[in-house]
């Protein structure tokens, strides 16, 4: 199947954080860090593994934190030169070399789909990842690269990723897919439901974090928006509203559960504290001693 290479990405990061007030009064959420290093970079990181060339990150006034940290920082090169730190003004230096970024103020209604609205002219006619700013997926290949091999091999209007989640506890906490095979860890979606879901009789997977559209994407968003206005519906507008008119038009989706993948939730204070404790013992200069530490913690 000839498909256009997948080169975009757009990662939202206009949210406020609030569920990490004060710690998010003057620092973007996605900042955070998880040990050494922040939350967004693993998500930029993550899209590059796949081959992506630019990255769009859709901002607000008080995210300029994030453009700082993908920018060149010439006083830091410096100091680190001058003082011998090689190894650390190597891995400064990767940063900005990741990609090609841009930087959109978001504008419009509230809403997961806004963002992704407002970066349709440096789109184009492309295909393009979204990937959400607070969230973390580890997976080998990585949620980004399954993504764009299912699109190489599938096409289609839309591909969602997923995880197997299917404890009572998981329907309150996201939106899920359902549908039939189409290969390998894919559904050919014929419904989806946004959070909270319920469990569904036919085969589903959890919708949690990324998905990959085709240029098809912004007229469906067009139409959802369309009738938002002429409705007066009530709410934000959601990439899922977009999704539902491509399936009215009997258009290909799918979901992927993301194989030897764990996601990680950062925008939820438990689920970042966990991810924070996973990848400190990760590290190899930390995990004997952080390993030891928790051990020995008195509840």
């Amino acid at each position: 199947m000839t498909t256009k290479k997948v080169r975009k990405a757009v990662i939202p990061v206009a949210g406020f954080g609030t569920r990490f007030l004060p710690a998010t009064k003057a620092q973007p959420k996605e900042m955070l860090p998880l040990v050494d290093k922040p939350i967004i970079q693993y998500v930029v990181e993550d899209a590059v593994s796949a081959g992506i060339e630019d990255i769009i990150l859709v901002t607000g006034w008080h995210k300029r934190n994030i453009e700082d940290h993908f920018d060149y920082p010439f006083e830091l090169e410096k100091r680190l030169e001058e003082g011998g730190k090689h190894e650390q003004l190597e891995e400064i230096r990767k940063i900005a070399n990741l990609a090609n970024f841009y930087y959109v103020r978001q504008k419009g209604p509230l809403g997961n789909a806004t963002p992704i609205w407002n970066a349709r002219h440096i789109i184009g006619d492309e295909p393009f990842l979204v990937l959400w700013g607070d969230d973390v997926f580890e997976a080998s290949p990585s949620r980004s690269q399954q993504l764009v091999d299912q699109y190489e091999q599938l096409g289609g209007s839309a591909i969602l990723a997923g995880i197997s989640a299917k404890e009572p506890e998981d329907y309150k906490r996201y939106g899920y897919a359902s549908g039939s095979r189409a290969g390998s860890g894919a559904l050919k979606i014929e419904q989806i439901i946004e959070k909270p879901g319920k469990a569904l009789e036919k085969e589903h997977v959890a919708v949690v974090s990324g998905l990959l559209l085709s240029p098809e994407f912004f007229p469906a968003l067009e139409e959802a928006m369309a009738r938002h206005e002429q409705q007066n519906t009530p709410g934000e507008l959601v990439y899922v509203d977009a999704i539902n008119i491509l399936l009215e038009q009997n258009k290909d989706c799918y979901a992927v559960e993301i194989e030897n993948g764990k996601y990680h939730d950062c925008g939820n204070k438990l689920e970042y504290l966990k991810a924070v404790v996973e990848f400190g013992l990760k590290h190899d200069d930390l995990h004997d001693d952080f390993s030891a530490f928790l051990k020995n913690i008195k509840h």
